[in-house]
């Protein structure tokens, strides 16, 4: 039996140059956002904003990110998983820290989730186009 398995971790440069590339697609998009990258365990590695970004967005950013590296999903793919079930879109509404709208997107390279990136500040929409511009800047897609 082995006890310890190898992991993958996401690098600060990494993770930095996502947080960038979302915030400027914000400014290209005419909007203002927070940014957050987390690696796979939910620990902050990167965050970034624009100046007058709305401030309550900051934690919702985080939390798009924590949600999308702890399940693998993109935070606006909850609506299927939920659907016609109020008991558990109820019941995971109630957890602190998980998001169920758009702007979280999960890290995954080679197959192996290593991370997450969340987006605040702006529409839903436009939250995931700027998540989506942080993998672009790594060479991934939103899968």
């Amino acid at each position: 039996m082995e006890l310890v398995q190898p992991s993958a971790t996401l690098t600060f440069e990494a993770a930095l140059a996502a947080v960038e590339a979302a915030v400027k697609k914000g400014e290209a998009l005419g909007v203002k956002v927070n940014a957050s990258v987390v690696d796979a365990g939910g620990h902050p590695v990167a965050f970034g904003r624009n100046p007058g970004a709305p401030l309550h967005s900051i934690s919702i950013a985080e939390d798009k990110a924590f949600t999308s590296a702890s399940f693998g999903l993109a935070t606006s793919g909850w609506a299927p998983v939920v659907e016609g079930n109020d008991l558990l879109k109820g019941g995971l509404m109630a957890r602190e820290r998980l998001v169920m709208f758009g702007g979280g997107l999960p890290i995954v390279v080679d197959g192996q989730r290593v991370g997450g990136i969340g987006v605040s500040g702006a529409t839903e929409e436009q939250d995931e186009e700027c998540a989506k511009a942080g993998l672009a800047a790594l060479g991934l897609n939103a899968d």
